[in-house]
């Protein structure tokens, strides 16, 4: 057995105590380690020693850190954002919000303006205007870390003259109508337990959101009318055990109220347009 095949196997057993993916994590810590992407270590693995770097990034996911820390990025759409601790980590699931504005919008420009309310690391609206080469955006979160994140990937990605991030609470000072609001608020209950590592690892305030998960969305809800021009869709994450209750808050002044779903069937958006 090579190296390198024998270190994903080692690797593989320890992680296998703490983590369901323990297999992926390890590919994707020795890819990063050989500082090549994943598919290449699969099809064409080195023929050489693991470096001493793979080892020390096992360490620290064996003590539940996200493989999104250690990696410093987390794939997202049709991009890669760049991450840390203190920011929210995109997930899959926040990918029903961007293909239900792909067929919301379906045979038309696209959105001109769009609005991402608690954008983190800039995760859906660099998305979005990825999709749509014409629009411009805003990103708005109240913690500086995330935007100082959002600011470096939009540069990356070569969308800093289309998009422009701002420091704020949700949508207060925020006058302008937009063809597309995108939000993935905190929704999980405070009783509710999560996965490993993500309470120890990621921000508190971007995760909580009170006994029922629905402060946020109290708090969003009668501000994404004005919020939303004509014509144009707004698509709020929430919880799988949601969507009755959030669907029943945000569907107000004349907004016609729809849930999408996630891949596995479960409720994963609100989606608002005007009727």
């Amino acid at each position: 057995m090579k190296p390198v095949a024998r270190a994903l196997a080692d690797a593989t057993r320890q992680l296998s105590e703490t983590s369901d993916t323990a297999r992926l994590d390890a590919e994707l810590l020795m890819a990063e380690a050989l500082h090549i992407d994943r598919d290449r270590l699969l099809l064409n693995p080195p023929d050489r020693e693991p470096p001493k770097r793979f080892w020390t990034m096992v360490k620290r996911r064996l003590k539940g850190e996200p493989i999104a820390y250690i990696t410093g990025r987390r794939a997202f759409w049709n991009i890669e954002l760049h991450v840390g601790p203190g920011v929210l980590i995109p997930r899959p699931d926040s990918e029903v919000l961007i293909s239900s504005a792909i067929e919301h919008f379906e045979g038309t420009k696209g959105p001109g303006r769009i609005l991402d309310l608690g954008t983190g690391p800039g995760t859906l609206l660099l998305a979005a205007l990825d999709l749509w080469p014409e629009a411009t955006g805003l990103g708005v979160d109240s913690s500086r870390r995330a935007l100082s994140y959002a600011t470096a990937n939009s540069r990356r990605l070569g969308f800093e003259k289309r998009a422009r991030f701002k420091i704020g609470d949700w949508a207060e000072g925020i006058k302008d109508a937009f063809d597309l609001v995108l939000c993935n608020p905190p929704y999980v209950a405070e009783s509710e337990e999560l996965g490993p590592g993500v309470s120890e690892h990621e921000p508190e305030e971007a995760l909580f959101a009170g006994p029922e998960g629905l402060d946020s969305i109290r708090r969003l809800a009668p501000e994404i009318p004005r919020l939303l021009a004509p014509g144009g869709l707004a698509a709020v994450e929430i919880g799988a055990s949601q969507g009755k209750a959030a669907k029943k808050l945000l569907a107000r002044a004349g907004l016609k109220a729809t849930i999408a779903h996630d891949l596995a069937g479960r409720d994963r958006a609100i989606l608002l347009s005007w009727v």
